[in-house]
């Protein structure tokens, strides 16, 4: 694994709806491009001022609708615009230190894929599924009958991902989230991973898995990183539960996992309800207290910044509130300047201590409403204590002797903390 991702932290967008793009309207192979990722540059100095050094990009290639149903790898979405558009984004990022994740959906593509198509019964199968009477009845991705499975154990289909993965680290991306990396074969990723290594070295491999034995997934695939969804799990059931017992629960297990590798972790990305309408605006410095004093590569979704709101629902379109259009600069926002504040304090935290990214949590003092954690080396400490009740409460400073952020008073050997307070502090 490269060294680089240890000083990372990724602002997590999703391009089609941030630019305001059409998304049902599907793609016109015909169309000319319309050049909207241009929107995405003025936002790349609100990366910096924030303290962040990454754009983990959502889907960019050519698809049918949302960007999970691509039908060509090897060109930009016209909605987004073209390779022009592309090599313009990555220049700038270049400019300013940005680092830039592609979004590579490579368990399936959209009914819409030319391969797809135009596939007879005696070519390369390249999907999952069978010849019945000469029609072709396709697998399809968790019921989605839209998007057709890919072939994991065909040759051709590992040759096509290393393929589109080298032509777009070619082209300056600096590595790949692999979407529904889960229901991906590990020994495929085992195949293509290395293959793509030998000409990128520096190239990164994020996998999105949501479920499973983590540590074993990393193991067989080769893959650098995975998803937390388990910490991201307890931090916002645990808060806005009212029951830190779980979070503490979490984080135990998200150290085991530190023998490993270094998961990726968030409170929000393009698929899960807004942290700030899961815990509440108030209890949103909490949740970031600890993804950014806890071991893990973390994100910041564009938007929770401000403190947006937006409920993911169970239906078509229920994405959509969370994947909204952004104004065309940060200027324009009007937001929750203490979320805001939260954001800035707790990275510029996290940047003064690289040695966070692999670093051992304990869980110093628990109760359904309260929680003191203690992340520390040999020589320096991060201590996080938090209160999500409506009473103060007393907690050990364990032995950290200074408040860096939050509304907590240090007393002695203690931190008083008014009701829903929080408070982080070093040694």
């Amino acid at each position: 694994m490269p060294e680089w991702p240890e000083h990372v932290l990724w602002w997590h967008l999703y391009p089609l709806g941030f630019v305001g793009a059409p998304i049902r309207d599907g793609v016109d192979p015909d169309a000319e491009p319309v050049h909207r990722l241009d929107r995405l540059e003025p936002w790349l100095d609100h990366v910096i001022e924030l303290g962040l050094n990454g754009l983990l990009l959502g889907p960019v290639f050519a698809s049918e609708t949302h960007g999970y149903d691509t039908v060509d790898h090897f060109r930009i979405d016209p909605r987004l615009g073209d390779d022009d558009d592309v090599d313009r984004l990555v220049g700038a990022a270049r400019e300013r230190g940005i680092r830039i994740l592609l979004d590579g959906v490579f368990n399936h593509v959209g009914r819409g894929h030319p391969a797809f198509r135009e596939q007879t019964e005696d070519a390369p199968q390249l999907f999952r599924g069978r010849w019945i009477d000469g029609r072709f009845e396709a697998d399809v991705f968790e019921g989605h009958d839209a998007l057709v499975a890919l072939d994991h154990s065909s040759p051709a289909v590992a040759d096509l991902v290393v393929e589109v993965m080298c032509h777009w680290l070619e082209r300056g991306v600096d590595g790949w989230r692999l979407d529904a990396a889960y229901a991906v074969p590990s020994p495929f990723w085992a195949e293509v991973l290395p293959r793509v290594r030998e000409r990128f070295p520096d190239a990164w491999f994020l996998g999105e898995v949501i479920h499973g034995d983590a540590a074993r997934i990393v193991q067989e695939s080769s893959m650098d990183s995975l998803t937390q969804y388990e910490l991201w799990q307890g931090i916002w059931h645990g808060i806005a539960d009212g029951n830190l017992f779980e979070l503490g629960h979490a984080i135990e297990r998200h150290d085991e996992l530190l023998r490993v590798f270094v998961p990726q972790t968030f409170v929000g990305n393009h698929d899960v309800t807004r942290i700030a309408s899961a815990v509440g605006a108030d209890l949103v410095p909490h949740a970031l207290a600890v993804l950014f004093t806890v071991a893990g590569t973390p994100s910041v979704y564009a938007g929770d910044e401000f403190g947006w709101t937006a409920v993911k629902e169970e239906r078509l379109g229920g994405d959509d509130a969370v994947r909204p259009e952004f104004p065309a600069s940060p200027d324009a926002v009007d937001g929750d300047a203490r979320v805001l504040e939260a954001h800035r304090a707790l990275i510029a935290l996290r940047r003064r201590k690289p040695w966070l990214w692999r670093a051992h949590t304990d869980v110093v003092e628990l109760a359904n409403t309260s929680i003191v954690l203690r992340t520390a080396t040999a020589d320096d400490a991060v201590v996080v204590t938090l209160n999500i009740g409506d009473e103060p409460v007393s907690l050990p400073s364990a032995d950290a002797r200074t408040v860096v952020t939050g509304d907590g008073t240090l007393v002695g050997d203690r931190v008083e903390l008014g009701p829903r307070g929080w408070a982080v502090l070093e040694a």
